[in-house]
């Protein structure tokens, strides 16, 4: 499997230009970037979050930062999902490779300025081997309810 099938149907649905980058199995996102030797400050990574009430949502940014719980919205009482209520949303992902794409697994989402800064980014497939290259551009262009917030 080079891709997640919501992935790929998510890239197809927005015409996305893109590309596969495989590379030696990997375990977390800087390591994929390590592996594949592409810069960790491109390579999303995604970090799901919840209240305990059922709400969720997707912080992504770059593999080379840690999430600042600081920073996230005050709405709600966010906290790190347990990897057991993973695979209900990521049914079609590999266990802990998660795409930083929210809306695609109708989840809200929000991304770290740092990572739109850069002209082009990287990000999971749904698997520890693959990873999808693409221009921010096009990246945007999938996740377009996505809200822009400091989150490292």
């Amino acid at each position: 499997m080079r891709m997640a099938r919501t992935v790929q149907e998510s890239l197809d649905k927005a015409h996305c230009s893109y590309d596969i980058v495989a590379h030696p199995h990997s375990a977390t996102s800087l390591e994929s970037a390590r592996t594949a030797g592409v810069p960790a400050e491109r390579v999303a990574k995604a970090v799901i979050l919840d209240d305990r009430h059922n709400n969720y949502l997707m912080a992504v940014l770059p593999a080379n930062r840690h999430l600042d719980m600081s920073k996230l919205p005050k709405d709600k009482p966010w906290d790190l999902t347990r990897e057991s209520n993973l695979p209900h949303w990521f049914s079609d992902c590999e266990r802990g490779a998660i795409p930083a794409l929210g809306g695609a697994y109708q989840m809200s989402m929000i991304v770290d300025p740092s990572l739109t800064r850069e002209k082009e980014i990287y990000l999971e497939a749904g698997n520890h081997s693959y990873l999808i290259h693409m221009d921010m551009e096009q990246y945007l262009k999938l996740v377009p309810h996505a809200e822009v917030r400091e989150l490292s």
